[in-house]
């Protein structure tokens, strides 16, 4: 029976000291899931001073995430081969010293590469993080508890994000949003050495390179397509070429996983719908969820022209949402199993993305704008812990590196491409409508790469506001910038409605095909597994 090895067992023993492991677990998440959030607020400033549009911006948080999402299951496999903690502390190393290389930047290039490097170290940090929980805590309640922490965390993340972004935008430059990673990752590495014990599966199969190429290449091209076809077209050859290639690829991916003796991905586990489902669930939720931010970064910043402290201020109540919504879930679905609360959360997320693409230029905050990020928010807070621990109680333990890698995957790939579609709903909305008028501006009063900013990007609302213009310009400067304005919400309206649809679908989808209530060999939250050949005990 395969185990899988935890050191030092006198650790694990210790109730106190097995929380503490889990308080620094939660730390090196922190550090990844803020490198998300946090430069969220810094895209207007980046925009601004690297001269790029909203498919640069696109790119500034799909570098991070897409080798983020190519690598998890990579890493995954490779913590349970030579170690989970060793791993993620070369991850935390690594996102520390990226986070120097991202604040030295001066380019736009140079940007995007610190941050693809950052989600390649990411990666190794964050599998690791779930499966050491997995490992440390035996007792089903205690696992169940530490699971709540570290879904909750990802809502502290969204909470502190914004608003210490915005403090740090209000007092240094963008570059900030980098420095601040790197002592965190410092403290993050010396209480890992401390206080995290070290496991590794006692069984492991060889790394599937042709898997992790395949998969990288396939989500790369798919992605990229779908951020460029505002620029090239949604159906010029470039962009049709490129997402089929992607496509194609992506399903020598799956040939090749069904095929190989030792995937990096089991495809098998997919016909079991307590892990499917649930991965589903996420996949669709992060979806939402980090197209979302993107919009209301785009909304708060470009349309209301809130400083970015005002925004991490406003987005507050979104981030706590998260944050609270995660927990109370756990629990309930221990009781009433975790179908009924997925799908209510699903249901919640639709209501806020619906209730989001009703909001106006001048809708009141507290009324319209509020509820619509609470729903949406804590929806997405609902589905998280009660999907992660139905997927993680499908795994045997020595698996949980590449269990914890499947679920980080679905999170990721369906962030990703939440920012990539909706994302470029409002850049077609918003360069169709806007070209023309731009296009007509004598270039005295703007030069072509002005233009081209403002045809690209909502936030350069800023921009055109602090320029001096002749006075005869100044009615003219407020017409384009209400056009601006309203062309930016026609696109996040069309966006919103997407998601909302998208995630309602979904909900139907869990709710006939994942099993109502808690089930003898399938759910974790009972603490059962499915026979002996899906058990695997840590060695206390």
């Amino acid at each position: 029976m395969a185990t899988s090895i935890v050191d030092p067992p006198v650790l694990l023993e210790r109730r106190n000291q097995r929380f503490l492991a889990l308080a620094v677990i939660c730390l090196a998440e922190l550090l990844v899931v803020l490198d998300n959030t946090i430069v969220n607020v810094a895209l207007p400033s980046i925009g601004v001073q690297l001269h790029t549009g909203v498919s640069g911006l696109q790119w500034v948080v799909d570098a991070y995430t897409l080798t983020f999402a190519g690598l998890l299951l990579a890493f995954g496999n490779l913590g349970d081969r030579v170690g989970r903690r060793r791993i993620m502390m070369v991850g935390l190393v690594g996102v520390g010293v990226m986070s120097v290389a991202g604040a030295l930047s001066g380019s736009m290039g140079g940007v995007i590469a610190a941050r693809a490097a950052m989600g390649v170290f990411a990666a190794a940090v964050f599998p690791a993080t779930l499966a050491l929980i997995i490992n440390i805590f035996h007792d089903k309640r205690e696992r169940a508890l530490a699971i709540a922490a570290w879904t909750a965390m990802a809502g502290f993340a969204i909470a502190i994000g914004p608003i210490s972004g915005g403090w740090l935008l209000a007092h240094f430059t963008w570059h900030s949003v980098f420095w601040i990673n790197v002592p965190l990752a410092l403290i993050a590495l010396v209480a890992t050495l401390i206080w995290v014990p070290e496991s590794r599966s006692s069984q492991v199969g060889r790394l599937d390179l042709p898997g992790i190429g395949l998969s990288i290449a396939g989500i790369t091209l798919v992605v990229w397509s779908i951020i460029e076809a505002p620029r090239y077209g949604w159906l010029s050859t470039t962009t049709l070429g490129t997402g089929a290639l992607g496509l194609l690829l992506i399903v020598a991916f799956v040939v090749w996983e069904l095929r190989t003796a030792a995937p990096i991905l089991d495809m098998t586990l997919f016909r079991n719908r307590r892990f499917s489902m649930p991965a589903l669930s996420i996949a669709i939720g992060y979806f939402s969820m980090f197209g979302f931010l993107f919009l209301i970064t785009q909304y708060f910043q470009g349309v209301r022209e809130y400083t970015p402290l005002e925004f991490g201020i406003a987005s507050l109540p979104f981030a706590f949402s998260v944050a609270v919504g995660a927990p109370v879930a756990t629990l309930l679905a221990q009781r009433f199993g975790p179908t009924p609360v997925i799908v209510v959360g699903l249901l919640t997320t639709g209501l806020g993305l619906y209730l989001g693409g009703q909001v106006t230029v001048d809708s009141p905050y507290v009324t319209d704008v509020l509820p619509a990020m609470v729903f949406m928010a804590l929806g997405v807070g609902i589905v998280q812990g009660p999907a992660t621990e139905s997927i993680m109680g499908s795994l045997p333990l020595n698996e949980a590196g590449a269990g914890s890698a499947v679920n980080d995957t679905t999170r990721e790939i369906g962030g990703t491409l939440g920012v990539a579609v909706l994302g470029s709903i409002v850049a077609s909305y918003y360069t169709s409508r806007i070209a023309p008028r731009i296009d007509a501006l004598p270039t005295t009063l703007m030069n072509e790469n002005e233009k081209g900013l403002v045809k690209a990007s909502p936030l350069s609302v800023l921009e055109i506001r602090k320029r001096p213009l002749p006075p005869f310009f100044e009615s003219q400067r407020e017409n384009l910038i209400v056009a601006m304005k309203t062309a930016a919400l026609e696109g996040s309206h069309t966006a919103s409605l997407v998601a909302a649809g998208a995630v309602v679908v979904c909900a139907l989808v869990v709710a006939v095909f994942l099993p109502w209530g808690a089930q003898e060999g399938d759910s974790v939250l009972l603490g059962w597994r499915k026979g002996p050949e899906r058990q695997g005990n840590s060695a206390d």
